[in-house]
């Protein structure tokens, strides 16, 4: 178990589903462990015997059904301090959504699934960044999903908002298997630049060596985020449970541990809860 500070731990980034083949396409033969149901319960579990006492849950579906029955779950699980859902940002109806959904306070954030859009230039298009723009209005977070390739377009993106807070999830997706690191290295610390911006530590083992990665293997990258954006812009999170594909729960926070080990206590609280609760208002 980790050891409890003063702050209490917060997993940043986990998922919720009820499994069908149709609404979860993008889980492929090779992720047959994620084709099954994953609810709070089982999570809580989990995170009690690593010493996690919230987190946030974080959207799986493009669809207000599953913002919904998210922040059902949140009410129905102390556990659940916050929700990052999603609704339809470039709808011209976007604002008069984001009123409804953001009158439920477990709501903290948004998020739309860019890495998956075929047009890499999704994130500057002229009607999405009106639906960004509206979220200054609600005190909404918007969590930033982007491949490595689309960090470019990500500093611009974020540069037209600078008043937005934004949260980049799993560091922009480095391609840790293949060892590269310069160039998203090099995009990193142009996108920490921008004060608006925190940094989810989470969604590293998928894309490493699903069998035989090691802390070696994902310290480069977590020791570049701790260099970019400082331990009070980074929050740990699981990616529960699309982690389970190469980690246990418990592996991976003792990862996470093992690396932050030379760090003081002031910045393992932040990043292990105190930048989560203050960037979520949790």
């Amino acid at each position: 178990m980790m050891a409890r500070g003063l702050i209490e731990r917060i997993d940043a980034h986990h998922h919720l589903w009820r499994y069908s083949n149709d609404e979860f396409a993008w889980i492929s033969p090779a992720m047959e462990t994620l084709k099954r149901d994953f609810f709070a319960a089982e999570l809580v579990g989990e995170m009690r015997a690593v010493g996690v006492a919230g987190c946030v849950a974080v959207q799986a579906r493009q669809s207000l059904e599953e913002t919904r029955w998210l922040l059902e779950c949140a009410a129905e699980c102390e556990a659940i301090r916050g929700v990052v859902g999603w609704v339809p940002l470039a709808d011209p109806e976007v604002g008069a959504i984001l009123r409804e959904f953001a009158a439920d306070g477990r709501l903290k954030g948004v998020r739309h699934i860019v890495q998956d859009e075929p047009d890499d230039d999704f994130i500057l298009r002229e009607d999405f960044g009106r639906g960004v723009a509206a979220l200054l209005d609600t005190g909404l977070v918007y969590d930033l999903l982007v491949h490595e390739r689309h960090l470019p377009q990500t500093v611009e993106f974020v540069r037209r908002h600078p008043e937005q807070a934004f949260v980049l999830d799993h560091l922009g997706k480095p391609k840790v298997g293949a060892g590269e690191i310069e160039g998203w290295r090099e995009q990193i610390m142009r996108l920490a630049e921008c004060g608006n911006v925190s940094c989810k530590l989470s969604g590293l083992v998928t894309e490493a060596d699903w069998v035989n990665w090691t802390l070696d293997d994902l310290r480069p990258y977590l020791d570049v985020a701790l260099e970019a954006f400082g331990a009070e812009r980074l929050m740990a999170g699981s990616d529960w449970p699309v982690c389970l594909l190469a980690s246990g729960y418990e592996r991976w926070w003792a990862t996470l541990e093992a690396w932050a080990e030379p760090l003081t206590d002031v910045q393992r609280e932040q990043i292990f809860g105190g930048t989560a609760q203050r960037v979520y208002r949790l």
